[in-house]
């Protein structure tokens, strides 16, 4: 019985030194995994550093009347370099392959993926043009909107004074009523 106490008494010494073993391990592993992580967002943002620096003489041919763009890697949780407000290159889930995406209100749109730079800057390239058309087609048609003759409207009376004088008329009204009332009881 007494054997049976010590091999009792050595497993519960052997489980918590096991069990910090484990932890220890555990957390080693961890920060390895956070270290792995880490160095996968930058080479993320390595990559689309690479692909900002291919996509340069694209942009500096934009005339600099032209806003509609701007780019630039934002390095959240999810490294993305920005082409415009809705549309952004990202890494695939191979963290090898581009993936050029625009956001519409129906969702997310894949424009192109490749694991090849050139690829995107087509896509980019072909991206920007549409966009360009698009602000060419809006700005012609707003200068005939804005050239319209305006008419002159006549300037709106205050609604006030109308609303004050129904109200003394109804409670001049209510005042004779009551009165008559009062008369007719005697």
């Amino acid at each position: 019985m007494a054997e049976a106490q010590n091999i009792g008494a050595e497993a519960d010494e052997a489980r918590p030194t096991r069990l910090r073993d484990a932890l220890r391990k555990a957390r080693i592993e961890a920060a390895d995994r956070t270290g792995v992580v880490v160095d996968l967002r930058d080479a993320e943002v390595a990559r689309l550093e690479i692909l900002s620096e291919a996509l340069d003489p694209l942009f500096a041919q934009i005339p600099d009347s032209v806003d509609l763009f701007d780019r630039g890697i934002s390095q959240g949780e999810t490294p993305r370099l920005w082409i415009d407000v809705v549309a952004h290159v990202l890494m695939g889930r191979d963290k090898r392959a581009y993936r050029f995406v625009q956001d519409t209100r129906f969702g997310r749109i894949v424009i192109a993926e490749s694991h090849d730079v050139p690829a995107i800057v087509d896509a980019v390239t072909d991206y920007v043009a549409r966009r360009m058309v698009e602000r060419e087609h809006a700005l012609v048609a707003t200068p005939a909107v804005a050239l319209a003759p305006v008419s002159a409207e006549k300037p709106r009376r205050s609604r006030f004074w109308p609303f004050a004088l129904g109200f003394v008329f109804g409670a001049l009204a209510l005042f004779c009523l009551a009165l008559i009332a009062s008369l007719s009881s005697f």
